[in-house]
């Protein structure tokens, strides 16, 4: 996962100066799941001031009772008025019938509450939320994801779209979207986490009793059942290397482990990631070093051993050319001067 103008430290200094107005959009059919946990996640968040560095709107396209999946309505009081005013917008799906999730278009009253948001807004969605997002255009040309069970669909519906169905949510950079109801919660501790760190993410996972990080910290990649012939081939091998962030890899050791050719492991990495298994393997090793620094006090010579880069001046180079800074400077800005280590 890459860091895309106006994320990360970018984003969180102007913070301090207002809580960051998330909108939840909300149409018939909502599932109370998705809406509760965007509100029980981004509202639980304290930055490291003991201040609250969101607030929370649920909004309709027009405001009034919303009925639910479930046996009761809820009351929605914001109209797309709180669109027009919100720094992040999140998109939650629906399940009934006339929506854009059967019609793969935008409604009259859907397009004009759309047409409120704000310019420069994030945008994010939950399972199939994404298919408002699509329907507007949001996503052409770039990757996202939905329910596995509605990917082939929205891919069927939005061509211009790039639908991975195999990860748990996609980031690039202001659009984000999500799959299934669950995967609702690795998005927004995600988003935490990108705009106030390691740890005031991992406070807010700790209070709602789940993990801060889907299999073992690496959010984005999910296997499917070994059952189905359509898993990705270097599921098993992605998990591997993973498991050993550490270590000096060969790509013949890492093919042998799989029972691979290193030609087979190679050309499957790029059908399946779009990327070689060394740039995978040091985007991930990029991003465990920014948790590590964000959520640790290890020096950074300590941080680069345990991330398998080696040295102080790998880390750097390889830190610098992704995100610009140096891994001092990163760790000030999530944690504060009085964090830096040598």
């Amino acid at each position: 996962m890459s860091v895309q103008p106006g994320s990360g430290p970018a984003r969180r200094a102007d913070a301090v100066s207002r809580p960051h107005r998330v909108a939840v959009l909300v149409r018939p059919g909502v599932m109370p799941l998705e809406l509760g946990l965007c509100h029980q996640l981004f509202g639980r968040a304290r930055d490291t001031a003991g201040r609250a560095p969101y607030t929370v709107t649920t909004c309709a396209p027009a405001p009034g009772p919303v009925p639910t999946d479930a046996d009761f309505t809820i009351h929605v009081a914001a109209g797309p008025e709180a669109l027009a005013a919100a720094d992040t917008v999140v998109v939650l799906a629906s399940h009934a019938p006339g929506e854009t999730e059967m019609t793969g278009t935008l409604g009259p009253d859907l397009a004009a509450a759309w047409d409120r948001v704000r310019p420069g807004a994030r945008l994010a969605s939950i399972c199939t939320g994404a298919y408002v997002l699509a329907a507007a255009g949001v996503l052409d040309g770039r990757r996202a994801t939905t329910h596995w069970n509605s990917a082939a669909d929205l891919a069927r519906r939005f061509p211009a779209v790039q639908v991975d169905p195999d990860v748990l949510f996609v980031d690039t950079g202001d659009v984000l979207t999500s799959a299934g109801e669950a995967a609702g919660i690795d998005l927004c501790l995600h988003l935490i986490r990108r705009d106030h760190g390691a740890a005031v993410a991992n406070d807010v996972a700790r209070a709602a009793v789940v993990p801060p990080y889907r299999e073992g910290g690496q959010a984005q990649y999910i296997p499917r059942p070994a059952a189905s012939p359509h898993g990705p081939v270097t599921a098993s091998a992605r998990a591997w290397a993973l498991d050993r962030l550490d270590q000096d890899l060969s790509l013949a050791s890492w093919a042998a482990a799989q029972a691979m050719s290193v030609r087979t492991l190679t050309r499957r990495f790029a059908q399946e990631t779009g990327l070689s298994p060394w740039q995978w393997l040091t985007a991930q090793r990029v991003a465990r070093a920014r948790e590590l620094l964000e959520s640790t006090d290890l020096s950074v010579d300590r941080v680069a051993a345990q991330v398998g880069f080696g040295t102080a001046v790998s880390l750097r180079t390889h830190l610098h050319e992704r995100l610009g800074v140096t891994p001092s400077a990163y760790r000030a800005t999530f944690r504060g001067p009085a964090a830096v280590t040598s």
